[in-house]
């Protein structure tokens, strides 16, 4: 929002609040809310706070009840951060869904698609070379059945071969990965507690994490890519 925007808001409206107010209301109820877990939810499209001139984050009272929303649905019902993006998508849509149930990674996945080897081929429009490719460069995990990720990686996989990029030219992610793995994995060891719930809220902030990675790594490689065309 711009300055000029600011100051053509009706004079009834309630005072936008800048991020330290946000959080002077709400740490009290979430103390885990920082700035960066702001920033955060803002990257992953589930806050979209005004912004001033100078590029502040100006936020409303829809704003604030949505982030009390979002933090209480990890906090009460240990929901992965993707269920609780496409409950408020059917919100924003003018639908009324029901409240997703108390699941924890392990239930998540289990109501996701599942796909033998044959319908996972077919899911991806991939050949079955391209996926014995991959799995023999560790980016897929061979398996009786596989789930979306392994579907969504596997047709990533096919168009990048038709450009001319192969599973074996992708061989070092995998070691990548499992070092970047490491890093969450100490991150985390503080927090880690031995009961039900403390290990919901050790696999979403595992979560949060390598979502934070992985936008680094896409900023990362589209600066590069940037550097390279000039």
């Amino acid at each position: 929002m711009s300055e000029g925007a600011a100051a053509r808001r009706p004079a009834h409206a309630p005072p936008l609040l800048g991020i330290g107010q946000v959080l002077a209301r709400l740490q009290p109820e979430f103390p885990e809310l920082t700035p960066s877990k702001l920033r955060f939810l803002e990257e992953q499209g589930l806050i979209t706070p005004a912004r001033t001139a100078a590029g502040y984050r100006k936020f409303s009272p829809a704003d604030i009840e949505r982030i009390t929303v979002v933090l209480s649905m990890q906090r009460d019902h240990y929901l992965p951060l993707k269920v609780i993006r496409a409950h408020l998508d059917e919100i924003d849509a003018g639908r009324t869904p029901a409240l997703p149930g108390v699941v924890d990674a392990a239930a998540f996945r289990a109501t996701a698609p599942r796909y033998s080897r044959d319908e996972l081929l077919r899911a991806a429009g991939a050949p079955a070379a391209l996926l014995d490719e991959a799995i023999g460069a560790s980016l897929i995990r061979p398996a009786e059945v596989y789930g979306p990720e392994a579907r969504d990686l596997l047709a990533a996989l096919a168009a990048l071969r038709a450009s001319g990029i192969e599973p074996r030219h992708l061989r070092g992610l995998r070691a990548s990965v499992e070092r970047q793995a490491e890093l969450v994995e100490r991150a985390i060891a503080p927090e880690r507690r031995p009961d039900p719930a403390g290990r919901a809220r050790s696999a979403e902030r595992a979560r949060e994490l390598g979502d934070r990675l992985a936008v680094v790594h896409a900023a990362v490689l589209r600066d590069t890519l940037d550097r390279h065309a000039h």
